[in-house]
């Protein structure tokens, strides 16, 4: 019988890690083991996750001597960093969120040459000054340093495993349909009737189901060496926000109307990241013909047969959709 090969998943208790594990643990050809990385085995999760057969073990972006053992006698790594992680306000001052993705990544990368892990797919995104440029349509974030540093600073960590010489995938990701569920879905107007708000002007927005980048990761792997070293895109479906009205219109029973906010009323919005989210949106509507061109659904389906449109995941979420708006 042949030995199988062993993936180690960082961030394994959330979307896109949990996602991978459970490809891997339902994969019908068998292939790898996994390795679930966590900082706290004794979770409800981490034990749902030993209880289905992943192996798992405690590790620390933060703690390169933990990823390193981590990774010892792994094959493969999945590595995705949190930007969104909950921080106390001491962690919060000591550094950026960006700086510390930029520190995690570098922990990683290095771990992972050290541990001679064959392939390593980092889950990253691009970086947006790239399209913005030296630019003051958008304004400037993190002391001046980034447009949008959730985006730029994975974009900037990019070099780091090319720096250390570390044979990788990197797997550009996008928004997930799951923002559907958390403030960027229908809401409805003081005349009862719903509306689609967030700024994506005219322009088609690629979106994607959090689960199917685990997936996509497992169908990488699967292709041996063939994406190490390259940028694999991936998306669910790429359509406009009428299209996405259009889509909320059938699958809740009641019509939705795109009505969309410019880029500037939404950064006036006054809510936490309304600046950030509102320069991603202006990316992705400038940039939308490039960014949705390098998604190419074909490989993608390729890759993950199962991938979900935006019609299959509302199947699925209807009813969660409903209760956001209700």
């Amino acid at each position: 019988m042949t030995e199988k090969l062993l993936i180690a998943v960082v961030g394994a208790t959330g979307s896109q890690g949990g996602g991978l594990v459970q490809a891997i643990l339902a994969d019908p050809e068998q292939r790898f083991a996994v390795r679930a990385l966590t900082r706290n085995a004794q979770s409800e999760k981490s034990r749902a996750l030993a209880a289905a057969g992943a192996e798992v073990v405690e590790a620390d972006l933060d703690d390169e001597a933990s990823l390193r053992a981590a990774f010892d006698g792994a094959h493969g790594a999945y590595v995705v960093t949190n930007y969104w992680v909950p921080l106390t306000p001491e962690e919060e001052a000591a550094r950026s969120r960006a700086e510390m993705e930029l520190e995690q990544v570098d922990n990683a990368a290095r771990a992972a040459k050290e541990a001679g892990v064959a392939h390593v797919i980092w889950s990253t995104l691009e970086d947006t000054r790239d399209h913005f440029g030296e630019t003051d349509r958008v304004p400037s974030l993190d002391d001046g340093r980034y447009k949008v540093p959730h985006f730029d600073a994975k974009g900037e960590a990019d070099e780091l495993f090319t720096k250390y010489g570390v044979p990788t995938t990197f797997l550009r990701t996008t928004f997930y349909f799951e923002a559907l569920l958390q403030g960027m879905g229908p809401v409805r107007a003081e005349d009862g009737k719903l509306v689609l708000t967030f700024p994506m002007a005219d322009q088609p927005l690629a979106g994607i189901a959090a689960e199917d980048i685990g997936k996509a990761a497992l169908g990488i792997f699967k292709r041996g060496d063939e994406f190490i070293g390259r940028t694999v895109s991936i998306a669910g479906d790429h359509l406009t926000g009428t299209q996405y009205a259009d889509v909320l219109s059938t699958t809740l029973g009641e019509p939705v109307t795109y009505r969309p906010y410019t880029w500037d009323e939404f950064r006036n919005l006054g809510f936490p990241m309304a600046v950030e989210f509102a320069n991603m949106f202006q990316f992705y509507a400038e940039d939308s013909e490039r960014f949705t061109g390098d998604r190419d659904l074909n490989l993608v389906r390729e890759l993950n047969p199962q991938a979900q449109n935006l019609e299959a995941w509302l199947k699925l979420h209807a009813n969660k959709v409903k209760a956001t708006i209700n």
